[in-house]
């Protein structure tokens, strides 16, 4: 199994059909690599989605010449759906600690 990177998560969202499509739709995705130049917009330095609503993937718009991204590769609906179940076990998990603070 080979592993490619693909961009960071900070807010974990939805994902859900709507006919053909497939919606993602509340996640906060984030830089790949901090020295990744392909992804930042050369004029504001801002970064852009990149959705495919027809594939059901979310990822990083790449501002690179020919448009093409070889430093990661954008998030499938099924892993951000994996990622949602994970998420559910785990806040379903009673902790046998009292918590801190």
């Amino acid at each position: 199994m080979t592993y490619q990177q693909k961009p960071s998560i900070f807010q974990v969202g939805k994902v859900h059909e709507n006919g053909a499509s497939i919606i993602v739709s509340g996640w906060g995705v984030g830089m790949c690599t901090p020295s990744c130049r392909c992804h930042r917009n050369p004029h504001d330095g801002q970064l852009a989605l990149a959705e495919d609503q027809t594939g059901g993937s979310l990822g990083l718009k790449s501002f690179s010449e020919d448009g093409s991204c070889d430093c990661c590769e954008p998030w499938t609906a099924v892993e951000l759906a994996a990622i949602l179940r994970d998420v559910a076990i785990l806040d379903s998990l009673e902790s046998s600690e009292p918590a801190a603070g």
